[in-house]
């Protein structure tokens, strides 16, 4: 596809700023080189002259004429305004951006030194630095940079804690990029535009600061001398000759309104940019066909399954005890409680469950990407024999760096909108495998190729703004195969996605893990989804695995043991499904995690539940159809519906049994 964008040179008001803002530059860069020596030069028999047409506004109690002076001023004053603009924002960008990529305890110092700072009267600042420093030309600049970088420091905080929480940099973390490339490759560029037009705009409130100093006595000095200077200077015969603070008046507001209407016209610019976005569609490749193994079928796979996982000698992925905590106001949430399962090599797991069961987080902190702020502890996490319990997370992203790939829930979100895509997938050659840049371009290419991606060489160049849905998605399995990995995590890969194309995204993932030997676990709330791509399936809710079974059971429901799974599957609509009756849901509320628990988590919602469920924690252990389960009251082999009437009998609490199944 390509991306037009709205001309900046269009705007009304950009093409006046521009045209004001050359006029300023001009006399800057040439105004000292031609009347410098005549602004300086003092002439007895000139002094306080009136308005002529030799000195169109008059002359100073020096005999030097005013409005060349007040032109040569224009370099100094400028270059005063962007010293000082440039060193708060360096400041400030590194107080406020810098401590994202440095972890959560530096954001907390940060934090309280930019608001303390924050706290102090700007007028206080510059006082006591001029105080300290002494009055002159430096001490202005660096008192108002210091007066400046607080403000920088934190729209940088800002805008650098949505960057910080991103799942692109929570990769770059995983991959093992250094801070200072994290820093300059996925913060800066992504707060860029917003602090651009803050800069700018502040320019003109440097030069209005600047030039109070100076006319309080407490800036430039003489001989030197900015507008602010001949401000003061001319105040004192303005009851004589008013004209005297004219021109360096009109300079100084003239130069204000140059570079505020520039940050306006910049944000203009940025807004139009950003929601004017016109796409034109480009004819793509055929789609991939499903890889198909006829000589392995079997009637699972015919039903829509794939073939159950072999057993494997030792696993790849052993996770022991896990559990997952967040502060909150009353103490710790445990959103994740005693997770216990195995991956084999080669195994395609899916997880399901409802939102807030605790799937997401339960598989990115096995990925060492927990958010920001979680307690992560377990008796057990030991990745192809690496024990990684208690390692230190340098150390275990070390490890996972290459050996774990991670598909995003959001593929927008997941890539970093700053750089381009083949720039994001050559990082874990780059920075992993240490090729060149060279060697990793053609890394990249290939393996957009392997995604199917058309005319890889050219995407491989474009922003992730320029990739369809599909593409972003594909883009990011890419990605996660790139460095060879033994296990991908995929994080909701359909989400948002349209039937035809998460049927294409399925079968690609299905067919990168056949070909390169790796295992996955695809975390979904549609166990459909899960169905036509896994072997095995983990049902999660209220944090804790509820039920391990094979994938080949949801074609016979009733041997499901869980209530929660069978409704889970009830709930699905087929090609049967009476269009006249209301689809089927479970009833009740999933619990609030925050507040204690007793017994099953499931009990409020299921009509089986008695005493037992509402005050016993049920262990996940084995069962029969050759998986685990947590229940008191499994539902072997018993047939059921889940119906409107049902589900009304669950809400009241009704035990009919013979209709309803929960």
């Amino acid at each position: 596809m390509t991306v037009r964008r709205p001309s900046f040179f269009r705007q009304p008001m950009a093409i006046i700023t521009l045209a004001m803002l050359t006029v300023l530059l001009f006399f800057a860069v040439f105004a000292p080189l031609w009347w410098g020596e005549q602004a300086v030069a003092a002439d007895p028999a000139a002094i306080n002259l009136s308005p002529s047409a030799e000195h169109p506004l008059g002359t100073d109690s020096l005999g030097r004429d005013i409005l060349i002076r007040t032109l040569v001023a224009t370099r100094l004053s400028l270059v005063m305004a962007f010293a000082a603009t440039a060193l708060g924002a360096i400041c400030g960008l590194l107080i406020g951006a810098l401590p994202s990529v440095l972890g959560t305890r530096a954001q907390r110092l940060f934090s309280s030194v930019i608001s303390t700072w924050l706290a102090f009267p700007v007028l206080l600042v510059a006082m006591l630095t001029v105080i300290l420093l002494g009055p002159g030309t430096d001490t202005a600049v660096i008192a108002l940079a210091l007066t400046m970088t607080p403000s920088f420091a934190r729209l940088a905080q800002t805008l650098s804690a949505r960057v910080g929480g991103s799942e692109y940099l929570a990769a770059a973390r995983m991959l093992g990029v250094s801070r200072g490339r994290q820093f300059t490759h996925y913060v800066l560029p992504n707060i860029a535009e917003p602090v651009v037009v803050n800069i700018t705009t502040s320019i003109g409130g440097a030069l209005l600061a600047l030039s109070s100093l100076s006319f309080l006595g407490i800036g430039v000095q003489p001989p030197q001398f900015d507008w602010g200077r001949m401000l003061s200077e001319g105040f004192t015969q303005v009851y004589i000759s008013p004209i005297a603070a004219i021109g360096p008046g009109v300079a100084v507001v003239f130069a204000g309104l140059t570079f505020s209407m520039l940050g306006e016209s910049l944000a203009a610019h940025m807004r139009r940019r950003s929601g004017q976005h016109t796409v034109s569609a480009r004819k793509l490749g055929p789609a991939p066909r499903a890889h198909v193994d006829t000589a392995a079928a079997t009637p699972a796979a015919a039903a829509g399954g794939p073939e159950p996982a072999a057993a494997w000698p030792a696993p790849l992925l052993d996770v022991q005890g896990l559990n997952v905590s967040f502060p909150s106001e009353n103490g710790w949430v445990r959103t994740v409680q005693d997770v216990t399962f195995q991956i084999a090599p080669g195994e395609l797991v899916g997880v399901v469950g409802e939102s807030g069961s605790g799937k997401s987080v339960t598989m990115m902190s096995i990925a060492q990407l927990a958010p920001a702020g979680a307690a992560v502890t377990a008796s057990r996490l030991a990745f192809e024999g690496d024990d990684l319990a208690g390692m230190p997370a340098a150390k275990a992203g070390k490890i996972l760096g290459t050996r774990v790939g991670v598909v995003f829930q959001d593929s927008l979100t997941a890539l970093n909108p700053a750089l381009r895509v083949g720039t994001q997938l050559a990082e874990v050659p780059r920075v992993q495998g240490k090729k060149s840049r060279r060697e990793a371009q053609e890394v990249t290419v290939k393996a957009l190729q392997d995604v199917d991606i058309p005319d890889a060489e050219r995407r491989a160049q474009q922003f992730p703004h320029e990739f369809s849905g599909g593409m972003r998605q594909r883009a990011l399995i890419a990605m996660s195969q790139v460095g060879s990995p033994s296990l991908i995590i995929a994080d909701e890969p359909t989400t948002a996605l349209d039937v035809t194309v998460q049927r294409r995204v399925l079968t690609l993932l299905r067919r990168e893990c056949a070909e390169n030997g790796s295992a996955a676990i695809v975390v979904s709330h549609d166990i459909a989804v899960l169905a036509e791509l896994c072997q095995r399936i983990l049902v999660m809710y209220a944090g804790r695995i509820v039920e391990d079974i094979d994938v080949r059971l949801l074609a016979t429901p009733e041997k499901l043991a869980h209530p929660y799974t069978r409704a889970l599957a009830a709930s699905l609509p087929d090609l049967d499904t009476d269009r006249a009756e209301p689809l089927a849901t479970i009833p009740g509320e999933p619990p609030d995690l925050s507040q204690s628990i007793q017994g099953c988590a499931f009990a409020a919602r299921c009509v089986f539940a008695t005493e037992k469920c509402r005050f016993e924690e049920p262990p996940l252990a084995s069962h029969a159809h050759g998986g685990r389960v947590a229940c008191w009251h499994p539902q072997d082999g018993r047939p059921f519906t889940l119906t409107a009437r049902g589900v009304e009998a669950t809400r009241r609490g009704i035990d009919e049994t013979s209709e309803v199944m929960v």
